[in-house]
């Protein structure tokens, strides 16, 4: 197994933000071995990571966080160390149509993975076993949870939880469960709130890949009610370097919120891409934007997401990379060739 190699679980790995994750990370921390297990629904491709397959630091395990059985054989098999849990069901729409997938896999999931580290990594509540000291669970979640803004004002770390969706309830759930394990047991663990993730790998429900989609299809493009609604974007390659500054250097216990800083409208999403379409992929038959439609208004449709990350500024001087120009080109030239 390699005798000093560190383990780390990483859920979700073959889903969009995890699939990002893991080839950095094996790249950048050559003392990890990652194991990666993913239920490999609609939302995981193993596509998405062709390129560590048959990596001598990588192994795969399709499952589900749900079976404990199975979580306690990979962290007695795997001797597990470290968690970081990207794993969770997230598509909004999908949520208001099937709310129980949302809050088993969310909810029950994520107590599920907390209980066998603690288990594991303790003797009990507040004592690490010795050869488990400075395991850490690293729970991803949402700005979701925190509800919806007027137009101005930001989400802090101290804004208090107000979930409007089965979804963001089920993320704002999970969150709950988490710090309970740390103020109860002692669990060492952090908490990382993000905005809506863009760039390679991500799922065609999600708003840029079915804007690039159906525009390339010639087919109308959707925006929910008026497309004011305010969405703050993050490449996600900047989200991962955020994560990986909290997991090593976080304070245990806390929380800490990852933003962008790229507040956009989701119309002036569409504009934007459709804008590059012409440019990179031009129509004989005329402008991408002729294709831009309104359709009916999402339930409980949140109006404004926006994040103050000052604290990840703070303690990590960490910041978005990226501008949203030149990821939202990566990403769309990725969209077009996959």
């Amino acid at each position: 197994m390699g005798q000093n190699l560190k383990s780390i679980l990483i859920t979700g790995g073959a889903g969009f933000i995890g699939s990002n994750f893991i080839p950095y990370f094996l790249e950048n921390y050559k003392e990890y071995r990652v194991v990666n297990l993913d239920l490999l629904t609609y939302a995981g491709n193993l596509k998405n990571l062709e390129s560590v397959e048959g990596h001598p630091r990588y192994s795969f395990i399709q499952g589900d966080i749900c079976d404990r059985k199975l979580l306690e054989k990979i962290f007695a098999h795997y001797n597990i160390s470290g968690v970081i849990h990207f794993a969770a069901e997230s598509h909004v729409d999908n949520s208001i149509a099937n709310p129980g997938v949302f809050i088993k896999t969310n909810v029950q999931g994520t107590f599920n993975l907390l209980d066998v580290a603690y288990k594991t990594w303790m003797i009990k509540p507040f004592h690490y076993k010795e050869e488990y000291i400075g395991s850490r669970f690293h729970h991803i979640s949402t700005d979701e949870v925190y509800g919806s803004l007027g137009d101005t004002g930001y989400f802090t770390e101290e804004t208090p939880y107000a979930p409007n969706s089965p979804y963001s309830a089920s993320k704002a759930g999970a969150d709950m469960v988490v710090r309970s394990y740390f103020h109860t047991y002692g669990l060492d663990t952090v908490i990382t709130n993000c905005s809506n993730n863009y760039g390679p790998n991500q799922h065609a429900e999600k708003l840029i890949p079915t804007i690039v989609r159906n525009a390339v299809a010639g087919e109308k493009i959707p925006i929910y009610g008026n497309g004011k609604n305010v969405r703050d974007w993050i490449y996600v390659l900047d989200h991962i370097k955020g994560v990986l500054k909290v997991y090593f250097e976080g304070t245990t216990g806390e929380v800490y919120n990852i933003g962008g800083d790229n507040e956009f409208q989701n119309i002036e999403i569409a504009y934007k891409i459709c804008k590059l379409l012409n440019e990179i992929q031009p129509l004989d038959r005329g402008d991408y934007l002729n294709q831009i439609t309104y359709v009916q208004d999402r339930a409980g449709h949140d109006h404004r997401y926006a994040i103050d990350s000052s604290k990840m500024r703070n303690n990590f001087n960490w910041r978005a990379e990226e501008s949203f120009e030149s990821g939202l080109r990566t990403t769309v030239e990725w969209l077009l060739n996959a």
